[in-house]
């Protein structure tokens, strides 16, 4: 579909967001309005300090959440727990019994920001996870290994056959979602696998490749984890979120980090798209020429895989170009969301 051939404007079925980041204290209140402006829903990520890994933590963050948005704000945080080596079984119960919390997350330790108290091996959460197969609870996966000896742009590929078939051929009925899928390895293999099973995408891993976190140098704020791959990975989940599978669903991953923490020696992984992440999503699927399929992928796919309603009400999204700004309030410093500074297609009405 060319330039030419594009509508002036798109509406869907108001979106959601199946994978988000909205930190904590005055760092949350300087970015949740920007991804309550976007989505109705959102699936909010557990990897605080210290992480939310009780119903009671989960209850107070909610809290704090909602006391956080604008005023008439009608945004709705679906609470997540951090899985540990120790998480009770009766804990899952809990969780279920709250009403509230809609599914409990996996970080292999050291796998990204946070997840310092993650799983060391996920045999030892068998009997937990068993419950949340009895209950129906989804398990969200970082589906990358940490080991050392394993490059970086492969730890994904390798999760798959260390982890992923391993847990799912012994869980069978466990909902999983593959979060933040990166490469043709993954597309694939949530495509063909049998069982409930889902995945998100980022708007970023649809846009860019590895070359663009090295355009004209370091590009800190393109960098995130799991870490953009090679172009052949783009297509490849380009073609999986705009085939209409109702397994793809939109998850921004939008995970903010003040200018300092990402411009510096060491730099912490994460891309801030909140603020843009559907025109984003509508630039990628414009360019993909499947513009038809995007309400599936952001508005109706997600809702199913959890077993809640699509939501009233739609979105429009139109075809007009402004700029990105350089920075963002967030806390007592900046963030820098992706592409800052930079022209942008689509603007949401």
């Amino acid at each position: 579909m060319s330039e030419f051939d594009l509508p002036e404007s798109i509406t869907i079925t108001r979106p959601d967001d199946w994978h988000v980041h909205l930190r904590d204290g005055a760092h949350l209140g300087s970015v949740v309005a920007h991804t309550a402006a976007q989505f109705a829903r959102a699936i909010v990520m557990p990897n605080l300090k210290p992480p939310v890994t009780t119903t009671a933590a989960a209850a107070a963050y909610r809290d704090r959440i909602k006391a956080a948005l604008p005023q008439g704000s009608d945004f709705e945080p679906l609470m997540t727990l951090y899985l540990t080596d120790n998480t009770p079984p009766d804990e899952i119960r809990r969780a279920v019994d709250s009403g509230f919390i809609h599914a409990v997350k996996l970080y292999p330790a050291g796998a990204t920001t946070n997840s310092d108290a993650g799983v060391t091996d996920l045999r030892k959460c068998y009997a937990t996870l068993e419950v949340m197969q009895d209950l129906d609870l989804p398990l969200l996966v970082h589906g990358e290994v940490t080991d050392n000896d394993i490059d970086l742009f492969d730890r994904e590929a390798v999760f798959i056959e260390r982890v992923m078939r391993p847990l799912r051929r012994d869980l069978p009925a466990l909902p999983v979602v593959f979060e933040h899928i990166t490469t043709k390895d993954a597309a694939q293999y949530v495509a063909e696998a049998e069982g409930p099973i889902g995945a998100t995408i980022t708007a970023h891993h649809l846009l860019y490749n590895r070359n663009d976190i090295f355009r004209g140098g370091i590009r800190p704020h393109y960098y995130c984890l799991p870490v953009l791959k090679r172009e052949e990975h783009r297509l490849a989940l380009v073609t999986a979120a705009t085939s209409g599978d109702e397994r793809f669903f939109l998850g921004t991953d939008s995970a903010p980090h003040g200018i300092g923490a990402k411009e510096t020696s060491c730099g912490c992984a994460g891309c801030y798209t909140a603020l843009h992440a559907m025109e984003l999503y509508t630039e990628a699927f414009a360019r993909a020429g499947a513009l038809d399929k995007l309400e599936a992928f952001a508005s109706l796919n997600g809702p199913a895989f959890y077993g809640l309603p699509k939501n009233d009400g739609t979105v429009t999204l139109r075809r007009e170009t402004w700029t990105l700004p350089a920075t963002l309030p967030f806390g007592e410093t900046q963030v820098v969301p992706l592409n800052a500074g930079e022209p942008i297609g689509w603007k949401m009405a």
